[in-house]
Order: C-alpha cells, then sequence, then structure tokens
C-alpha cells in the first residue's frame, strides 16, 4: 500500500482519500477499515467472510498480502470494493452516514448520468459545470450521446477551461504542433478499412454494405486532399491538422454507402497511431463517439471551428498532466 495515502471518511460520510493515487483502486487493512467506520476489528473481518462467501466480491481479485515497516509477517490488503461492501454491512454512526452519502451519490450518478466530486475540482467547480453543459449543447439532440460520453469528451479539455468559450468566438487552434513527415497512401488506408469491415461482420456489428464506396476511389480522393501539396508546401502543414481534416472528410463527405462515422473515427486513430501521436489513455472510445457524432452533425459553415476544437482535444491530449 503507498503509505501516502490516507483513507477517511469526511465529514459528510463520504469516503475521501488524502494522497497520490495512481491506481484505479485503494487498498487497506482490516485494522485501517475498522478505523474508517468506528468498529471493532472482528466485526471487520466477519463482513469480509460473508462478502467472500456470499460471492459479492470475487475474492482472490481483491485482496493481498502486503510487506509493511515494523511487521514480522505480510498483512493483507484489501480492495475498494471490499471497503465499500463493509461499510454497506457495518452498524454503526460513521457507517450509517456513510450509506446516507452512497446513496445519495448513486442515486446523482442514475439520474444525471454522472457524479462530480467538487473537492477534486475544487476552485474550477463552476467552470467544470459550464463545460459539461457547453459540450452537451454542442452534441446532437436526442439519446445518440449519453452524459457519460460527452464528460469524456469535458474530460480532454480538462486543463484548458477556455477552450469551449474560444469554440463560440472563434478563436481556437488553426494550427497543430508536430510538422514531421508522415505519409501513408490510399492503398494504406483501404486495407485498413478493410481490415476493420472483416472484424466487425465476424462480430455480426456490420453488414457487406459497410465501407462500399459510393464512387470509385473516394477514399483516395480524400487521401489526396488531406495530404496534398500547393505551391510547394503541405495544405494542412502539421500531423493534427492532416488527422482532424481526415476524420472530417471521412465523415462529413459520405464516401460509403454505410459506416462512414465509424470508418472516420476509426481512420483518425489509424493516423494518429502510425504518426505517434495516440494517447490512449486520454482519447476514450466514448469521448471518441462523442467527438466523432459532433463532427457529423455540424453545420457545413461551422466546418473551421470544429476542425479548431478537433485541433484543441489533440492539443489538450499531449500535454502531460
Amino acid at each position: 500500500m503507498n503509505k501516502d495515502i490516507i483513507i477517511y471518511q469526511g465529514s459528510s460520510g463520504e469516503i475521501a482519500l488524502k494522497g497520490d493515487v495512481k491506481r484505479e483502486t485503494v487498498w487497506a487493512s482490516q485494522a485501517q477499515i475498522a478505523d474508517l467506520f468506528g468498529v471493532d476489528q472482528s466485526v471487520v473481518s466477519r463482513h469480509i467472510r460473508n462478502v467472500f462467501r456470499d460471492g459479492e466480491i470475487e475474492e482472490k481479485s481483491n485482496m493481498q498480502k502486503m510487506h509493511i515497516a515494523n511487521s514480522d509477517k505480510p498483512v493483507v490488503f484489501y480492495s475498494l470494493d471490499v471497503i465499500l461492501a463493509v461499510g454497506y454491512r457495518t452498524n454503526s454512526k460513521v457507517a450509517v452516514d456513510f450509506r446516507k452519502w452512497a446513496t445519495k451519490t448513486l442515486r446523482e450518478h442514475i439520474i444525471k448520468g454522472y457524479t462530480i466530486n467538487r473537492k477534486r475540482i475544487a476552485k474550477n467547480y463552476d467552470e467544470f459545470l459550464q463545460a459539461v453543459e457547453s459540450v452537451q449543447k454542442l452534441l446532437p439532440a436526442g439519446e445518440k450521446v449519453k452524459a457519460q460520453d460527452a464528460l469524456e469528451l469535458v474530460k480532454l479539455f480538462a486543463s484548458t477551461w477556455l477552450s469551449l468559450d474560444a469554440y463560440d468566438k472563434s478563436q481556437l487552434p488553426k494550427t497543430g504542433a508536430s510538422k514531421k513527415q508522415v505519409q501513408i497512401t490510399a492503398e494504406e488506408l483501404v486495407e485498413a478499412l478493410t481490415q476493420l469491415k472483416s472484424d466487425l461482420i465476424k462480430k455480426q456489428e456490420a453488414s457487406e454494405l459497410f465501407g462500399q464506396e459510393r464512387n470509385k476511389d473516394a477514399i483516395a480522393g480524400i487521401v489526396w486532399t488531406v495530404f496534398q501539396s500547393v505551391f510547394g508546401r503541405d495544405a494542412y502543414e502539421t500531423l493534427e491538422e492532416k488527422a482532424a481534416h481526415l476524420l472530417y472528410f471521412i465523415v462529413k463527405n459520405h464516401p460509403f454507402v454505410d459506416g462512414n462515422k465509424r470508418s472516420g473515427a476509426f481512420a483518425f486513430v489509424w493516423f494518429l497511431n502510425k504518426a505517434g501521436l495516440l494517447r490512449k489513455d486520454k482519447i476514450s472510445p466514448q469521448a471518441l463517439t462523442a467527438l466523432t457524432l459532433l463532427v457529423a452533425e455540424s453545420k457545413p459553415h461551422d466546418k473551421e471551428r470544429v476542425i479548431g476544437l478537433i485541433l484543441q482535444l489533440l492539443k489538450t491530449s499531449s500535454q502531460k498532466i
């Protein structure tokens, strides 16, 4: 267990972490869980046994032995899932406060589709809510985009709060940062898209119409447009600009009978990967889905602003946190 982590219960009943958490879970010993919920360690031990016995939580992946200072033998630590399960089973004042908070948080998540930790966002809370609202306004109406997907897109702008305001004011980037040369051919992209089609058909997620070009060399025309030279210089000078326009043209020009959005999203990620610009930890499938739908539903006269938004996304996702 990270010695810099301190797990405690806040005044409102929430479980809070003090320290730098780099994993998706946190581990605590029985003694720490007992201290957290204000009960005897024997109570915690009994609840943990019951949790595992009832099959509520898988035992093997939710407990591990660790060596700690001043201990002659390894100490067993339990995952966050176990900590939460004990909190729901324990009969103490602090456990009751925890359950009230947990129920309120779960209710908010079910109704809104997302939950927000105000303390973690601190002084940027109001700006964050505005960003959520702004992204949802940019995305198409109806049930096409879930709130969680919109929120994933917002996360990519977390370090540049003014990016969406800049969208309204047409102050988004007009270029990227990477000017190194990465050339692709239409044949390479078509081959990759053909493999995508084959994989989707095997999963029964596409038909034979998927990826079928409306006109001969439709993709070749898009690739030529993206990588063309004008007066000896690339029309789109940076890799980010090329990626953004590849996504935009495939989605908006409808080169295929079916599958334009999925093909455009795939080509975008495929090219970013070839260019060494893909950050899989930043650009999630949900965010990519929301971004692609934003492009698809955008008005033609908003093309430059949409391209600017994609460039801002790539700029933000390349920044180290």
